[in-house]
């Protein structure tokens, strides 16, 4: 599949945590502006220590390089850099996740995370053309008490925030645990998504549907495992928010050609590409595309479809969708595209 055209086909991003964008020469920028020590002495030291051998590994220098910051610009900062380097991979539109308690619980005030990262996602419409919402996410490792601590904090800016998620470690925190909160935000207005299934059970992802309600299953690589389980995912469009880099960095696959996503499209599932933590993985939302495009011999029909499914599976309007849709058939459609 040639590059250039996976590079150009409008997109949307439906799976990026922001702080998991952070690269590493922004880091040291930041950690020089706030005056603050980090326990590496260079670039190449941090992209060296990016080597997991489990998702806890990586959250533990995650949460260190998420320390530094601070200000309502460092988010500002982080977040453009974020689109100034998907909008060359043909992103048109994305929804990004970032995690308040990781930042709160240093004792930066919310409003000073949300307003830096809409400030940005403002701009970046402007400079750039690509659309965004903006999704909090609750650390499931810290509870449902806190996670509505983080919830009430977010108030004022529902309309703003279109939705909640859930992230961080999945193993031993069961979506079941945060059912009351996310009967909140149904209540509230806002959509609901998860991470279920890259490293829990399939269970974790009939949790997500029945009792968190959500409107979209983050990763989902292990519903393949219960096939009743893959029909009603079929059934009901849900979109499923795939991560392939991701899951090869974090030993979810040993082999992306052994990567379920074939397998997903082939069933009827409404999966998509995203790039979950670029920084940290090796790769923007173009790279995998383009990773996984030939680890798994996929068609041309095959990368379109994702594209296409990128758009459906969006909190846009249908109007939106619409657009979004007819631009990615005219750029299909040109000779030699």
């Amino acid at each position: 599949m040639d590059d250039s055209f996976i590079r150009g086909l409008p997109k949307a991003e439906l799976h990026l945590h922001l702080e998991g964008s952070f690269e590493p020469e922004l880091m040291f920028a930041i950690a020089r502006r706030n005056k603050i020590d980090i326990p590496f002495k260079s670039v190449e030291e941090v992209r060296r220590a990016y080597r997991f051998s489990s998702l806890q590994d990586f959250l533990d220098i995650y949460y260190r390089g998420a320390g530094v910051l601070r200000t309502e610009q460092d988010f500002y900062d982080l977040t453009l850099a974020y689109l100034r380097r998907v909008h060359g991979d043909g992103v048109r539109h994305v929804e990004v996740f970032f995690d308040p308690q990781t930042h709160t619980a240093r004792g930066v005030v919310f409003a000073t995370v949300a307003d830096g990262i809409l400030a940005a996602l403002k701009d970046g419409q402007s400079q750039f053309g690509i659309s965004a919402k903006l999704i909090l996410c609750f650390l499931r490792h810290l509870g449902q008490d806190d996670a509505f601590a983080t919830f009430r904090q977010a108030e004022p800016y529902f309309g703003r925030i279109v939705g909640v998620g859930l992230d961080s470690s999945e193993v031993g925190h069961p979506p079941s645990k945060f059912a009351d909160v996310f009967a909140s935000a149904g209540a509230a207005g806002l959509r609901r998504v998860a991470h279920a299934g890259e490293e829990g059970p399939a269970a974790y992802v009939w949790e997500a549907l029945d009792v968190l309600q959500v409107d979209r299953v983050d990763h989902g690589n292990r519903s393949l495992d219960d096939p009743a389980l893959v029909r009603r995912l079929s059934d009901e469009a849900m979109t499923l928010t795939v991560c392939p880099l991701s899951n090869l960095k974090l030993c979810v696959v040993n082999d992306l050609a052994q990567h379920p996503l074939k397998r997903m499209l082939d069933l009827g599932l409404r999966a998509t590409v995203n790039s979950d933590d670029p920084a940290y993985f090796g790769g923007y939302v173009g790279d995998n595309f383009a990773v996984v495009s030939q680890a798994l011999a996929l068609s041309r029909s095959d990368i379109v479809t994702l594209a296409r499914n990128s758009f459906l599976g969006s909190f846009l309007s249908e109007a939106e969708k619409l657009q979004h849709l007819a631009a990615l058939d005219r750029y299909v459609a040109v000779p030699g595209a």
